[in-house]
């Protein structure tokens, strides 16, 4: 497991830093934070989750009362993968960069 919570990815039009929990393997994690960073400095926040972590969360909240009891899931910055590992996630991110270019509002945009 890891000792740092940033797990770093370089792809060739951004930087992803996913912060992982202690508990988290890059490859079969499930639900993560992530920082895109562009090489002009432009960044972007996502959560990324799996189907099934979706449907863990939303059980969980039934029981703490959380999103009404868990009848909802909301997340700004959303982006859900099919399969687990930050591998999944990178070719998610690269996909909606490569279809909405480097200037997309497709996901928040970080302030300085």
């Amino acid at each position: 497991m890891p000792d740092n919570p940033f797990h770093i990815v370089e792809t060739p039009r951004f930087t992803v830093t996913y912060v992982l929990g202690l508990e988290d393997d890059p490859l079969t994690v499930e639900n993560t934070d992530a920082i895109v960073t562009a090489p002009d400095g432009t960044r972007w926040s996502a959560t990324l989750l799996t189907h099934r972590e979706i449907g863990r969360v939303m059980d969980r909240w039934s029981v703490s009362g959380e999103c009404a009891g868990g009848s909802y899931f909301q997340v700004q910055d959303l982006v859900i993968v099919r399969d687990p590992g930050v591998g999944s996630m990178t070719k998610a991110l690269a996909d909606i960069f490569e279809e909405y270019g480097m200037d997309t509002d497709v996901l928040p945009r970080l302030r300085d």
